[in-house]
């Protein structure tokens, strides 16, 4: 009698998210990467106390980054966007695709992933799953490290409008609101790291591999795009549009390039994800 003729055999019943949720809190890297989103605000505060104001070698090179640090300091929401800028660019883009390239290989080098689909499990949902709780912790980590950021900036320098150069301050209720929504515009961007990661972890028994090869190809694009004479081609990187969310510090917003970037991050995304699903549905599992 096959599986799913069995008496009592409902394919919804087996591997439940929550039984992951609590598998995946239990992992060490699990722990550690949701223990750094609380202390790198923490850090970030050590340094800007010990740090001597004024103090800056670098002139104006540092350009839209830097004046974004010299408003760090003026209240909880320019903190907690600091936090953000120095965090999207290789911090965040490690983490989530630890979640997503660690959670697939992981299951197969412990030789633990032939005897979850032995249950059995159907392999779609045991995808889906595993796609949906390492969905959940990275946005857990992103919501964490911007609200520990604001908590506590704003329990040192205040609460007070959100600093923008590029446009006049940003009253603290709409500020608020302006923040959300770079966190929304870096959660959307950051599913393309989620899906090659995926994908990758999918393809190989190996979750260091997974890991390192999506950050890997995240900076092959972002380095890609700095080469101005790959013109129009650039648009096409997966990276191109991960700054568009300086266009919610202007006023009014700059929506063109976050419409583009999100639209870009999904496809790309949804791509990665519908190869991943294709390769393990139709792959012999042998770990």
């Amino acid at each position: 009698m096959s599986a799913s003729s069995a008496t009592g055999y409902r394919a919804s019943r087996t591997l439940p998210i929550w039984a992951e949720v609590r598998r995946q809190a239990s992992r060490r890297r699990t722990q550690l990467a949701l223990g750094f989103m609380i202390l790198l605000p923490l850090i970030m505060l050590v340094a800007f106390e010990i740090g001597t104001p004024g103090d800056d070698d670098d002139g104006d090179g540092g350009g839209a980054f830097s004046s974004i640090a010299d408003l760090a300091t003026s209240g909880g929401l320019n903190f907690a966007l600091f936090a953000l800028a120095v965090s999207a660019g290789f911090l965040l883009v490690v983490v989530v695709a630890l979640f997503f390239g660690d959670t697939v290989a992981s299951e197969a080098s412990w030789g633990s992933l032939r005897y979850l689909l032995a249950i059995p499990v159907p392999r779609a949902r045991l995808l889906g799953v595993k796609l949906i709780v390492a969905g959940a912790y990275s946005l857990f980590a992103l919501l964490l490290l911007t609200g520990t950021g604001l908590l506590i900036g704003t329990l040192r320098y205040g609460w007070g409008p959100l600093g923008s150069t590029i446009a006049a301050e940003v009253p603290s209720s709409q500020g608020l609101l302006r923040l959300l929504g770079i966190v929304a515009y870096l959660a959307v961007t950051l599913l393309v790291v989620a899906g090659l990661a995926f994908l990758l972890s999918v393809l190989t028994d190996a979750a260091l591999g997974a890991v390192g090869g999506a950050v890997m190809l995240w900076i092959l694009s972002s380095i890609l795009d700095q080469i101005t004479a790959l013109g129009a081609l650039r648009n096409l990187l997966p990276t191109h549009y991960t700054d568009a969310w300086r266009g919610l510090l202007s006023t009014p917003v700059q929506t063109e390039d976050l419409a583009k970037g999100a639209i870009s991050a999904v496809v790309y995304a949804t791509l990665f994800w519908g190869l991943a699903f294709y390769r393990f549905t139709r792959k012999d599992v042998t770990s």
